[in-house]
């Protein structure tokens, strides 16, 4: 009888003593902050995807955070199911969501769940509990072109890009002028894919720059590394974006504009956290250390890094900026005055031209 006894408690002790442990757990997984993120790419391609999930992933090591990853999702009504299922079945308190298409269905979303914090990249959009934010990534842009300016031999600069919105041809833009900066001779060619992710599109646009321009360097902005991998092959000296992939390409890599996000999340969800958040629009610039030039490689020809130093001075002293006239555009038109410079609202929301040294076919 008294072994039953012994034996009654133990069992008591032991169910006990699980409740306890799954009750704990249960608390802890409750005041855990739970971050949810939509990509419009893979969490590993080595470009814009994965520099957002870095950024973020980072802080489950330093925060108490779990961040719950959707890969691949697309650019159109079809993700509103992937951002529910984030705020409905995960319960995430906030939502990242890393490229524009998601935007309109993103804030639809956001108005339905007063109680979640939004956050939309490359957006401009703002709301009670929705938030926009991206980098002046076109400061480091400007900076590349300084690079690609000095570094080609016969003036032929090839740039791939996706699809002709106001992001978009700021950065070609950008890259430009810092070409004509210091090379007033040198043409920016652009061939569009049309497509972030479309890998085949990426290689045939370096194909045709190569046979119709002779290009020597390039840079891209699209979300893949396909068009740097054509580009190795025909040894064109390349400008990356992203992600800091210079050991992939040993023989043609230059220097890259890349994304280090871990810094604004932290921020952003330590304000959520303690009920500081703000619906607003950030912009961030290149002194916040968002975005950067890559440390250059060795096939970066002397004298460069000199000269993209200064120009990276000015940029973060504030005494000069990358769209202060006078600008003229492709066609000869002056399009910012000397002593003017564009509003943001302008290179946001109305950048439809392109300056003096760019050649496109869709203008």
């Amino acid at each position: 009888m008294k072994r039953i006894i012994i034996s009654g408690i133990i069992i008591f002790a032991i169910i006990f003593g699980v409740l306890i442990f799954v009750n704990d757990e249960k608390s802890g997984e409750e005041n855990t902050t739970k971050i949810g993120l939509i990509l419009n790419g893979s969490k590993d391609d080595r470009g814009y995807s994965q520099a957002h999930y870095e950024g973020i992933k980072a802080l489950e090591k330093k925060m108490d955070v779990k961040v719950y990853c959707k890969e691949n999702v697309p650019l159109d009504k079809s993700c509103e199911k992937s951002i529910n299922e984030l705020v409905e079945k995960k319960k995430c308190n906030i939502i990242f969501c890393n490229s524009y298409g998601y935007g309109e269905y993103e804030k639809k979303i956001a108005d339905k769940n007063p109680d979640v914090y939004f956050y939309h990249a490359t957006g401009a959009d703002v709301g009670d509990n929705f938030a926009s934010y991206f980098g002046r990534m076109y400061q480091i842009r400007y900076l590349s072109g300084i690079v690609a300016g000095l570094q080609t031999k016969n003036n032929s600069i090839g740039y791939v890009a996706a699809m002709p919105i106001d992001e978009v041809v700021r950065g070609i833009n950008a890259f430009t002028l810092g070409v004509q900066s210091v090379n007033p001779s040198a043409v920016v060619h652009v061939e569009w894919t049309n497509n972030w992710t479309d890998g085949k599109a990426a290689k045939i646009a370096v194909d045709k720059l190569a046979d119709d321009h002779n290009i020597d360097v390039m840079t891209h902005h699209v979300d893949i590394l396909d068009a740097l991998d054509e580009a190795e092959k025909k040894g064109i000296y390349t400008i990356g974006y992203n992600m800091d992939n210079s050991d992939r390409y040993p023989n043609t890599y230059l220097t890259s504009c890349v994304w280090n996000w871990k810094g604004f999340y932290e921020e952003q969800i330590n304000a959520c956290i303690e009920g500081k958040f703000k619906g607003e629009h950030y912009w961030l610039g290149s002194e916040t250390g968002v975005m950067e030039l890559s440390k250059f490689t060795g096939n970066v020809r002397p004298g460069i890094a000199e000269e993209v130093e200064k120009a990276q001075n000015k940029i973060e002293e504030g005494s000069t900026d990358v769209f202060y006239g006078p600008i003229y555009d492709n066609k000869g038109k002056l399009r910012v005055a000397e002593g003017e410079s564009m509003s943001d609202d302008e290179l946001l929301n109305s950048f439809d031209w392109f300056v003096k040294g760019v050649d496109t076919k869709n203008e």
